[in-house]
Protein backbone atom coordinates (compact mmCIF):
# COMPACT_ATOMS: atom_id res chain seq x y z
CA UNK A 1 0.00 0.00 0.00
CA UNK A 2 1.10 3.55 -0.94
CA UNK A 3 2.47 5.95 2.05
CA UNK A 4 1.32 9.24 2.75
CA UNK A 5 3.90 10.83 0.94
CA UNK A 6 3.46 8.99 -2.52
CA UNK A 7 -0.71 9.38 -1.89
CA UNK A 8 0.20 13.53 -1.22
CA UNK A 9 2.32 13.40 -4.23
CA UNK A 10 -0.16 11.83 -6.26
CA UNK A 11 -2.85 14.45 -5.27
CA UNK A 12 -0.78 17.55 -5.90
CA UNK A 13 0.10 15.96 -9.53
CA UNK A 14 -3.83 16.04 -9.78
CA UNK A 15 -4.56 19.27 -8.61
CA UNK A 16 -2.09 20.75 -10.73
CA UNK A 17 -3.87 18.40 -14.04
CA UNK A 18 -6.90 20.08 -12.79
CA UNK A 19 -5.61 23.44 -12.91
CA UNK A 20 -4.47 22.81 -16.88
CA UNK A 21 -7.95 21.50 -17.78
CA UNK A 22 -10.28 24.22 -15.86
CA UNK A 23 -8.04 26.68 -17.69
CA UNK A 24 -8.71 25.01 -21.14
CA UNK A 25 -12.17 24.97 -20.28
CA UNK A 26 -12.64 28.87 -19.61
CA UNK A 27 -10.35 29.28 -23.05
CA UNK A 28 -12.97 27.05 -24.82
CA UNK A 29 -16.08 28.69 -23.37
CA UNK A 30 -14.49 32.28 -24.66
CA UNK A 31 -13.29 31.54 -28.02
CA UNK A 32 -17.00 29.54 -28.43
CA UNK A 33 -19.05 32.67 -27.50
CA UNK A 34 -17.08 34.71 -29.87
CA UNK A 35 -17.43 32.74 -32.80
CA UNK A 36 -20.69 32.06 -32.23
CA UNK A 37 -20.97 35.86 -32.45
CA UNK A 38 -18.87 36.16 -35.62
CA UNK A 39 -21.09 33.24 -37.06
CA UNK A 40 -24.54 35.22 -36.42
CA UNK A 41 -23.00 38.61 -38.12
CA UNK A 42 -22.27 36.74 -41.00
CA UNK A 43 -25.68 34.87 -41.57
CA UNK A 44 -27.73 37.92 -43.03
CA UNK A 45 -25.61 38.34 -45.36
CA UNK A 46 -25.50 34.77 -46.98
CA UNK A 47 -28.93 34.91 -46.41
CA UNK A 48 -29.80 37.56 -48.75
CA UNK A 49 -27.62 36.15 -51.00
CA UNK A 50 -29.73 32.87 -51.26
CA UNK A 51 -32.67 35.13 -51.60
CA UNK A 52 -30.98 36.71 -54.81
CA UNK A 53 -30.45 33.36 -56.16
CA UNK A 54 -33.83 31.96 -55.82
CA UNK A 55 -35.07 36.08 -57.47
CA UNK A 56 -32.54 34.98 -60.45
CA UNK A 57 -33.86 31.57 -61.06
CA UNK A 58 -37.43 33.08 -60.16
CA UNK A 59 -36.97 36.14 -62.95
CA UNK A 60 -35.13 34.59 -65.42
CA UNK A 61 -36.39 31.02 -65.85
CA UNK A 62 -33.50 28.66 -67.32
CA UNK A 63 -30.23 29.58 -66.47
CA UNK A 64 -27.38 27.17 -67.34
CA UNK A 65 -24.89 27.14 -65.06
CA UNK A 66 -22.03 24.64 -64.14
CA UNK A 67 -23.06 25.28 -60.37
CA UNK A 68 -26.49 23.35 -60.82
CA UNK A 69 -27.57 19.86 -62.24
CA UNK A 70 -29.42 20.22 -65.92
CA UNK A 71 -32.60 20.96 -65.07
CA UNK A 72 -34.24 17.68 -66.23
CA UNK A 73 -30.97 15.99 -64.40
CA UNK A 74 -31.40 14.37 -61.27
CA UNK A 75 -27.69 13.20 -60.37
CA UNK A 76 -24.30 12.55 -61.70
CA UNK A 77 -22.92 9.07 -61.02
CA UNK A 78 -19.34 8.44 -61.33
CA UNK A 79 -16.15 10.72 -62.04
CA UNK A 80 -13.53 12.00 -59.12
CA UNK A 81 -14.95 13.50 -56.08
CA UNK A 82 -13.25 16.69 -54.29
CA UNK A 83 -13.79 16.78 -50.64
CA UNK A 84 -12.90 19.62 -47.58
CA UNK A 85 -12.54 17.58 -44.26
CA UNK A 86 -12.45 20.21 -41.34
CA UNK A 87 -10.49 18.86 -38.05
CA UNK A 88 -9.07 20.46 -35.53
CA UNK A 89 -5.41 21.16 -34.63
CA UNK A 90 -5.24 19.12 -31.43
CA UNK A 91 -6.86 16.58 -29.84
CA UNK A 92 -8.24 16.96 -26.46
CA UNK A 93 -11.83 17.29 -27.66
CA UNK A 94 -13.46 14.20 -27.09
CA UNK A 95 -14.80 12.20 -30.39
CA UNK A 96 -14.46 15.62 -32.48
CA UNK A 97 -11.93 14.60 -34.75
CA UNK A 98 -12.36 11.09 -34.69
CA UNK A 99 -15.87 11.41 -35.86
CA UNK A 100 -14.72 14.05 -39.26
CA UNK A 101 -12.37 11.32 -39.67
CA UNK A 102 -14.87 8.03 -39.88
CA UNK A 103 -17.11 10.27 -42.15
CA UNK A 104 -14.03 11.10 -44.54
CA UNK A 105 -13.49 7.06 -44.64
CA UNK A 106 -16.85 5.93 -45.31
CA UNK A 107 -16.98 8.25 -48.42
CA UNK A 108 -13.65 7.17 -49.51
CA UNK A 109 -14.73 3.31 -48.83
CA UNK A 110 -18.09 4.17 -50.73
CA UNK A 111 -16.44 6.26 -53.67
CA UNK A 112 -12.36 5.31 -53.92
CA UNK A 113 -11.44 7.86 -56.98
CA UNK A 114 -11.89 10.96 -53.82
CA UNK A 115 -9.21 13.80 -53.53
CA UNK A 116 -8.95 15.00 -50.13
CA UNK A 117 -8.28 18.98 -49.10
CA UNK A 118 -7.52 19.46 -45.57
CA UNK A 119 -7.83 22.05 -42.47
CA UNK A 120 -6.50 21.24 -39.42
CA UNK A 121 -3.73 19.63 -37.99
CA UNK A 122 -4.94 16.48 -36.83
CA UNK A 123 -6.47 15.41 -40.25
CA UNK A 124 -3.23 16.08 -41.97
CA UNK A 125 -0.97 13.95 -39.46
CA UNK A 126 -3.94 11.33 -39.67
CA UNK A 127 -4.08 10.74 -43.07
CA UNK A 128 -0.13 11.36 -43.17
CA UNK A 129 0.46 8.42 -40.74
CA UNK A 130 -2.10 6.13 -42.69
CA UNK A 131 -0.23 6.60 -45.59
CA UNK A 132 -3.83 8.33 -47.10
CA UNK A 133 -2.98 10.43 -50.44
CA UNK A 134 -3.61 14.54 -49.54
CA UNK A 135 -4.61 16.26 -52.57
CA UNK A 136 -3.82 19.59 -50.88
CA UNK A 137 -3.70 20.58 -47.60
CA UNK A 138 -4.35 24.41 -46.06
CA UNK A 139 -1.38 24.93 -43.77
CA UNK A 140 -2.97 27.65 -42.14
CA UNK A 141 -4.41 27.05 -38.34
CA UNK A 142 -8.38 25.73 -37.98
CA UNK A 143 -7.79 28.01 -34.78
CA UNK A 144 -8.91 31.13 -36.91
CA UNK A 145 -11.37 30.84 -39.13
CA UNK A 146 -11.64 33.98 -41.48
CA UNK A 147 -13.75 34.97 -44.56
CA UNK A 148 -10.29 35.51 -46.31
CA UNK A 149 -9.45 31.33 -45.97
CA UNK A 150 -12.74 30.38 -46.97
CA UNK A 151 -12.31 32.46 -50.54
CA UNK A 152 -8.89 30.94 -50.62
CA UNK A 153 -10.13 27.27 -50.22
CA UNK A 154 -13.46 27.83 -52.19
CA UNK A 155 -11.02 29.47 -55.19
CA UNK A 156 -9.46 26.22 -55.27
CA UNK A 157 -11.37 24.03 -54.98
CA UNK A 158 -13.93 25.92 -58.05
CA UNK A 159 -10.82 26.02 -59.95
CA UNK A 160 -10.71 22.14 -60.39
CA UNK A 161 -14.33 21.64 -61.03
CA UNK A 162 -14.84 24.43 -63.61
CA UNK A 163 -11.79 22.37 -65.11
CA UNK A 164 -13.88 19.11 -64.93
CA UNK A 165 -10.84 17.48 -62.57
CA UNK A 166 -13.62 16.60 -59.73
CA UNK A 167 -18.02 15.95 -60.68
CA UNK A 168 -18.52 16.90 -56.99
CA UNK A 169 -17.00 18.62 -54.30
CA UNK A 170 -18.42 17.38 -50.73
CA UNK A 171 -17.41 19.16 -47.56
CA UNK A 172 -17.15 17.12 -44.05
CA UNK A 173 -17.59 19.43 -41.16
CA UNK A 174 -19.38 18.88 -37.69
CA UNK A 175 -22.50 20.72 -37.24
CA UNK A 176 -23.31 21.79 -33.72
CA UNK A 177 -27.15 21.24 -33.02
CA UNK A 178 -27.25 22.42 -29.36
CA UNK A 179 -24.66 22.93 -26.10
CA UNK A 180 -25.28 19.34 -25.86
CA UNK A 181 -25.41 17.38 -29.46
CA UNK A 182 -23.27 17.81 -32.47
CA UNK A 183 -22.55 15.68 -35.74
CA UNK A 184 -20.28 14.94 -38.22
CA UNK A 185 -21.89 15.79 -41.61
CA UNK A 186 -21.28 15.25 -45.05
CA UNK A 187 -22.90 17.63 -47.48
CA UNK A 188 -22.70 17.62 -51.27
CA UNK A 189 -21.25 21.57 -51.73
CA UNK A 190 -21.40 21.64 -55.44
CA UNK A 191 -23.26 21.08 -57.90
CA UNK A 192 -26.63 22.18 -56.04
CA UNK A 193 -29.84 21.20 -57.22
CA UNK A 194 -31.98 23.37 -58.38
CA UNK A 195 -34.82 22.81 -56.30
CA UNK A 196 -32.31 24.12 -53.35
CA UNK A 197 -32.84 27.47 -54.14
CA UNK A 198 -36.53 27.18 -55.82
CA UNK A 199 -38.88 29.88 -53.80
CA UNK A 200 -42.35 29.75 -52.00
CA UNK A 201 -45.55 29.75 -53.74
CA UNK A 202 -45.86 33.34 -52.76
CA UNK A 203 -42.10 34.08 -54.67
CA UNK A 204 -43.17 32.45 -57.52
CA UNK A 205 -46.02 34.83 -58.13
CA UNK A 206 -43.47 36.89 -58.96
CA UNK A 207 -42.14 35.29 -61.68
CA UNK A 208 -43.14 38.46 -63.77
CA UNK A 209 -40.79 41.09 -61.92
CA UNK A 210 -38.66 42.76 -64.19
CA UNK A 211 -34.60 42.66 -64.36
CA UNK A 212 -31.58 43.45 -66.04
CA UNK A 213 -28.73 41.32 -65.85
CA UNK A 214 -25.53 42.75 -66.76
CA UNK A 215 -23.32 41.27 -68.73
CA UNK A 216 -25.45 38.46 -69.08
CA UNK A 217 -27.67 36.46 -66.43
CA UNK A 218 -25.25 33.55 -66.66
CA UNK A 219 -22.34 36.04 -65.38
CA UNK A 220 -23.91 37.23 -62.82
CA UNK A 221 -25.64 34.07 -61.11
CA UNK A 222 -21.73 32.65 -61.55
CA UNK A 223 -20.86 35.65 -59.63
CA UNK A 224 -23.09 35.34 -57.09
CA UNK A 225 -22.81 31.47 -56.65
CA UNK A 226 -19.08 31.81 -55.64
CA UNK A 227 -19.99 34.61 -52.95
CA UNK A 228 -22.23 31.72 -51.69
CA UNK A 229 -19.90 29.02 -52.19
CA UNK A 230 -17.16 30.75 -49.98
CA UNK A 231 -19.96 31.15 -47.20
CA UNK A 232 -20.99 27.61 -46.98
CA UNK A 233 -17.40 26.73 -46.40
CA UNK A 234 -16.71 30.07 -43.85
CA UNK A 235 -19.80 28.93 -42.08
CA UNK A 236 -18.88 25.30 -42.08
CA UNK A 237 -15.69 26.48 -40.65
CA UNK A 238 -16.77 28.18 -37.89
CA UNK A 239 -19.25 25.78 -37.19
CA UNK A 240 -16.75 22.93 -36.85
CA UNK A 241 -14.63 25.53 -34.65
CA UNK A 242 -18.00 26.11 -32.32
CA UNK A 243 -18.57 22.18 -31.96
CA UNK A 244 -14.86 21.81 -31.17
CA UNK A 245 -14.73 23.87 -28.59
CA UNK A 246 -18.01 22.82 -27.28
CA UNK A 247 -16.26 19.34 -27.45
CA UNK A 248 -13.49 20.53 -26.00
CA UNK A 249 -15.16 22.26 -23.17
CA UNK A 250 -17.50 19.17 -22.48
CA UNK A 251 -13.94 16.37 -21.73
CA UNK A 252 -12.43 19.22 -19.77
CA UNK A 253 -15.48 19.16 -17.69
CA UNK A 254 -15.52 15.46 -17.34
CA UNK A 255 -11.70 15.43 -16.77
CA UNK A 256 -12.69 18.09 -13.78
CA UNK A 257 -15.42 16.06 -12.31
CA UNK A 258 -13.12 12.70 -12.23
CA UNK A 259 -10.33 15.38 -10.75
CA UNK A 260 -12.89 15.89 -8.06
CA UNK A 261 -13.65 12.36 -7.58
CA UNK A 262 -10.10 11.61 -7.64
CA UNK A 263 -8.97 14.06 -5.31
CA UNK A 264 -11.83 13.14 -2.76
CA UNK A 265 -10.54 9.10 -2.69
CA UNK A 266 -7.20 10.35 -2.05
CA UNK A 267 -8.09 12.46 0.31
CA UNK A 268 -10.04 9.58 2.27
CA UNK A 269 -7.22 6.95 1.90
CA UNK A 270 -4.73 9.71 2.84
CA UNK A 271 -6.88 10.05 6.12
CA UNK A 272 -6.91 6.33 6.71
CA UNK A 273 -3.05 6.04 6.28
CA UNK A 274 -2.68 8.70 8.16
CA UNK A 275 -4.59 7.53 11.13
CA UNK A 276 -3.01 4.44 10.93
CA UNK A 277 0.23 5.59 11.52
CA UNK A 278 -0.74 7.74 14.61
CA UNK A 279 -2.80 4.71 15.94
CA UNK A 280 0.79 2.68 15.83
CA UNK A 281 2.67 5.81 16.70
CA UNK A 282 0.32 5.77 19.87
CA UNK A 283 0.59 1.90 20.26
CA UNK A 284 4.40 1.81 20.31
CA UNK A 285 4.03 4.84 22.48
CA UNK A 286 2.17 2.70 25.01
CA UNK A 287 3.53 -0.65 24.80
CA UNK A 288 7.04 1.64 25.55
CA UNK A 289 5.44 2.41 28.19
CA UNK A 290 4.64 -0.56 29.76
CA UNK A 291 8.01 -1.87 29.38
CA UNK A 292 9.34 0.55 31.18
CA UNK A 293 7.19 0.66 33.82
CA UNK A 294 7.46 -2.76 34.03
CA UNK A 295 10.91 -2.78 34.88
CA UNK A 296 11.03 0.17 36.97
CA UNK A 297 8.58 -2.05 39.26
CA UNK A 298 11.31 -5.08 38.57
CA UNK A 299 13.95 -3.13 41.02
CA UNK A 300 11.71 -2.02 43.26
CA UNK A 301 11.13 -5.56 44.32
CA UNK A 302 14.50 -6.43 43.90
CA UNK A 303 16.55 -9.53 43.79
CA UNK A 304 14.99 -13.10 45.36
Amino acid sequence: MAGTKEIKDRMQSVKETRKITNAMYLISSTKLRKARADLEQTRPYFSALRNEIKRIFRTAGNVDSIYFYPENEKEIEGGTYALLVITADKGLAGAYNQNVIKETLRIREKHPDTKLFVVGEYGRHYFAQHRIPVEHSFLYTAQNPTMTRAREICSILLKGFEQGEFTKIFIIYTDMKNSLSSEARSTRLLPFHRTYFTGSEKEQGHRNDSFTFVPSVEVVLDSVMQSYISGFIYSALIDSFCSEQNARMTAMDSANKNAEKLLSELSLRYNRERQAQITQEITEISAGARAQRAAAKGKEAGPL
